[in-house]
C-alpha cells in the first residue's frame, strides 16, 4: 500500500459476500487497488469482515461517510478507517490485557 492509498474495514457484512459484492458496492470506493474478503482458514467462508484499499484518500474519506451503516446483501455494514475505532488505541490495550490474563 503506497502512502497515498487509504485501506477501510468493512465489517459486519454478509457470511456470502465476496470480493465482486464490496468492489461493486457503491461507486463511492472508486477507484480501488485492492479488494480482500477475510476468510476462515479451514471452511474458506467469509468471516463477516474485510478490506477495501482506495487509492484516493479524499475518495475513502467520502466513501466512508456514504456507505457507513448502508445494506449490502441484507445486512447493515460498518465502514471506518483502518486504525480507528471508537475505542482507539486502547481496544488493543485491552484486548492484551485480556489474553494475558488467561494466560496467568
Amino acid at each position: 500500500m503506497s502512502s497515498e492509498e487509504e485501506k477501510l474495514f468493512v465489517g459486519a457484512h454478509n457470511f456470502n459476500t465476496d470480493k465482486q459484492a464490496l468492489e461493486d458496492h457503491r461507486s463511492s470506493f472508486r477507484p480501488i487497488s485492492e479488494v480482500v474478503v477475510v476468510k476462515d482458514w479451514e471452511t474458506q467462508r467469509s468471516q463477516g469482515f474485510g478490506y477495501i484499499t482506495i487509492t484516493n484518500p479524499e475518495h475513502a474519506s467520502d466513501a466512508t461517510r456514504a456507505v457507513n451503516r448502508e445494506s449490502l446483501d441484507g445486512r447493515q455494514i460498518r465502514v471506518d478507517h483502518v486504525g480507528k475505532s471508537a475505542l482507539g488505541n486502547k481496544r488493543g490495550f485491552l484486548w492484551g490485557l485480556w489474553v494475558w490474563s488467561q494466560l496467568l
